[in-house]
């Protein structure tokens, strides 16, 4: 049963008590993100991420990575566009502990200047591992290229040179602008009771104060653009996609149908198409990423450049024929079922419950029960899949992306040719 609270400094407590299990998961959610930043600041969510792990007053960062490993437990973290969180993952009798330890290092963290460049280091090799990954990076560059200019479009981990010049008193000043009560969510899934989660919370987390700044956001404005960055890779790596839709726009429910159609998983009619049938590729897939006020949708294939027109044709052929011939009722029907049956299966973990609460309350300022979910993506019909397709799957306001061996502009010249002509 889902419970929660919010504490008079603004603080919110959510809890899932999940009795049959031995585990319990739980997060301290900030509503913080690299949109946040600004471009002089680019990747310094993520560094101060980096940093609460690097020790605190009463711990070194030893013996934060030996506390909850010595009980078989897991200790995380990770930064997106929107929010930080840091989690662990524990025996239910190991849930005391866990809180303690991530609410020293929320709290207690020393941002030791040794600490701070060390992790400097660390973060630019970061960076290196990500530039040498060219199937991450492109989606990065496809984001960036979409909104050019704008906060949303800046990479999460930031540029090494950024990296390379932040000091401890801007990460300091971040930190405590931002580390605020009212911006935190703390979710809590598994086998403990709401009554013992707050018995253990409250005392740690009431007695904090200050004022928390509320997020002025600007929407990103898509643009369409062609970008192809040179690269000595056996691949071309390819995104393509628009604009997409917000977390809170009740059309996202009939997108994630489109998406499960169109590319989110082995029997869809990209992979089906362009791998199963044509063997034109390894890899191809598509996704939709929400934001608090906007979202992207994108296709991603990897494949040899002698290829790409074809499947340039062939992505935009089913594309088109969702918006002309629409779904028929066994592709829909079993597109609802992936769709609920990936929902459900995923709550069997309580990691992934315990996100599900952070998020939607974060982005929601709710949480949607399961049934509601199922019940939203069952009401999609056809002929809103194909109104939606036609309204938002525009070729002509495509953006292109791409990693490859291009040798001058003239392959940028023709795919950019190619997009006007679908």
């Amino acid at each position: 049963m889902l419970q929660e609270i919010t504490l008079a400094n603004g603080v919110q407590i959510l809890t899932e008590e999940v009795p049959h299990v031995r585990s319990a998961a739980v997060g301290l959610w900030v509503n913080v993100g690299s949109r946040d930043e600004g471009r002089e600041f680019s990747g310094i969510s993520h560094f101060i991420e980096h940093i609460l792990f690097k020790g605190t007053v009463g711990r070194t960062a030893r013996q934060i990575a030996e506390t909850l490993d010595a009980v078989g437990g897991q200790l995380n973290a990770f930064t997106t566009k929107e929010y930080t969180c840091y989690y662990a993952r524990v025996l239910d009798e190991h849930f005391d502990l866990a809180i303690d330890l991530l609410s020293d290092m929320f709290f207690n963290s020393k941002f030791d200047l040794e600490d701070i460049d060390r992790e400097r280091n660390v973060i630019i090799e970061e960076i290196k591992m990500y530039e040498d990954t060219p199937d991450e990076l492109v989606h990065d560059i496809f984001t960036s290229a979409l909104w050019q200019g704008h906060a949303l479009g800046l990479p999460i981990i930031g540029s090494a040179g950024i990296i390379a010049t932040i000091s401890r008193e801007e990460l300091l000043k971040f930190y405590n602008q931002h580390y605020k009560p009212g911006k935190l969510v703390v979710a809590v899934a598994g086998n403990v009771a709401h009554e013992r989660a707050l018995a253990k919370l409250k005392p740690i987390l009431e007695s904090r104060d200050g004022q928390a700044q509320r997020r002025v956001m600007v929407n990103p404005t898509p643009h369409r653009q062609i970008t192809c960055r040179e690269k000595d890779t056996e691949q071309v790596h390819l995104c393509v996609g628009t604009q997409g839709l917000s977390l809170k726009d009740e059309k996202t429910y009939i997108f994630q149908v489109i998406n499960t159609i169109l590319g989110g998983g082995i029997s869809s009619r990209l992979f089906q198409t362009i791998r199963e049938q044509k063997g034109l590729v390894y890899s191809v897939y598509s996704y939709h990423s929400s934001y608090h006020d906007s979202g992207l949708f994108c296709i991603y294939a990897g494949l040899s450049k002698e290829n790409v027109n074809e499947v340039m044709n062939l992505i935009f052929k089913e594309i088109k024929d969702i918006q002309t011939n629409g779904v028929n009722k066994e592709e829909l029907q079993r597109a609802k079922d992936q769709l609920r049956g990936n929902l459900l299966l995923s709550l069997e973990s309580v990691s992934t419950r315990m996100s599900r609460l952070g998020k939607s309350k974060l982005y929601l300022g709710k949480v949607i029960p399961t049934d509601e979910v199922v019940a939203r993506i069952n009401k999609v019909t056809a002929g809103e899949i194909q109104e939606l397709a036609r309204n938002m799957l525009k070729p002509e306001s495509f953006t292109l992306a791409a990693i490859g061996p291009w040798k001058d502009d003239s392959e940028i010249r023709r795919l950019s040719e190619q997009m006007k002509s679908y």
